[in-house]
């Protein structure tokens, strides 16, 4: 029988790491190329669809900074910035421990700082609007969209809170395929908030919905 024993899910999380850890080098680069990849030809037909039907509003896309060992989505943010696309992006802040993620907006001229855990975050005060996409750093998961982050709660607590605040979006976690955790022993917790899409280096493990 499948347990939600925090300690289990401790574990497994070490697990997770170090499958990542042993991936080869030039898949690594190759997959994360494929994620980036992938991510802009869903948002650009998502783009694309909506203008069909007449919606031509700004899409505000709350991303993440990439960490050494997640998939490198820093290259797309690049392009999307870059580019005429009616895409307005943000990165998340922590500002408390028990507190959701602050969203604040972000292009390539944004100063940077380090906040908790040395990761890097828009260095104002400004903040974006509420998010029509998060895209979540997905350390393992499940088809049907469940999720194993690093065990913080943060994005748990902001995806609950988006929705506490009726505000639709779309989350789609970032993964590499080795956390699939399909073969697992894993339960979610009764905490957990599940994600509409889930994308790795080996194409959707579960598809993103139309916005």
């Amino acid at each position: 029988m499948k347990t939600s024993n925090p300690d289990h899910n401790s574990t497994l999380r070490k697990k997770l790491r170090q499958l990542r850890q042993n991936q080869n080098q030039n898949n690594i680069r190759r997959g994360a190329l494929r994620i980036r990849a992938r991510l802009y030809t869903w948002l650009a037909t998502q783009k694309l669809h909506m203008q069909e039907q007449g919606r031509d509003e700004i899409l505000h896309v709350a991303a993440f900074w990439s960490l050494p060992e997640e998939p490198e989505l820093q290259p797309l943010l690049n392009k999307w910035a870059l580019e005429d696309n009616g895409i307005e992006l943000s990165l998340p802040c922590i500002e408390g421990d028990e507190a959701p993620l602050v969203f604040r907006p972000w292009d390539m001229d944004t100063p940077m700082r380090n906040g908790r855990y040395d990761i890097p975050e828009p260095d104002t005060d400004r903040l974006a609007p509420k998010p029509d996409i998060v895209l979540v750093p997905t350390l393992g998961f499940t088809r049907a969209g469940d999720r194993l982050g690093y065990g913080k709660g943060y994005y748990d607590r902001s995806l609950a809170a988006l929705k506490a605040a009726y505000h639709p979006f779309v989350s789609i976690g970032v993964a590499w395929a080795c956390g699939d955790l399909g073969e697992q022993d894993y339960q979610p917790q009764p905490h957990d908030q599940p994600l509409d899409g889930i994308l790795t280096d080996l194409g959707w493990a579960k598809p993103a919905p139309q916005l």
